[in-house]
């Protein structure tokens, strides 16, 4: 069964529950991906439904954050509930030290030798963490292991 049909069959037993906030987490998710459908005239795979979700995850941390540094926990606290949901629907998370240990076989592969090559590590690790961790994580950690 592929991503997208997955997500199709919980938003039936979400509906048929009337477990309503969930409903509309999945049924914003089926909508992005049919934008992206319509846009470009494809059908996505699992790939790319995954490059999807996890696009939405990032904007979901990021207003996280802006609702806590505005002082709305109870917005905060949704955004936090929608972002369990999509995660249920990506890879596995990576543990840190996979992550570090990814970076570092990145950095050797690509012969990056300092901030100025970070791209290079940056394109190599982008396809192998996609979905699976924080890129704004990993970015801190190639600048933090590459010397200036």
């Amino acid at each position: 069964m592929s991503l997208k049909e997955r997500i199709k069959d919980d938003m039936k037993v979400a509906m048929k529950t009337g477990e309503k906030f969930r409903l509309g987490v999945i049924r914003l998710i089926l909508a992005a991906i049919k934008q992206i459908e319509v846009d470009q005239r494809i059908e996505l795979d699992d790939e790319q439904v995954i490059v999807v979700l996890d696009k939405m995850l990032k904007q979901r941390r990021e207003s996280i954050r802006q609702y806590r540094d505005a002082g709305r926990e109870d917005l905060a606290s949704s955004e936090e509930a929608e972002v369990l949901i999509v995660q249920e629907y990506l890879p596995q998370a990576l543990a840190d030290v996979e992550v570090d240990a990814m970076i570092q076989a990145a950095i050797e592969q690509s012969g990056a030798a300092s901030v100025k090559d970070m791209g290079k590590v940056m394109a190599l690790l982008k396809t192998q963490m996609q979905g699976r961790a924080d890129m704004s994580v990993v970015s801190a950690k190639i600048k933090a292991s590459l010397p200036l």
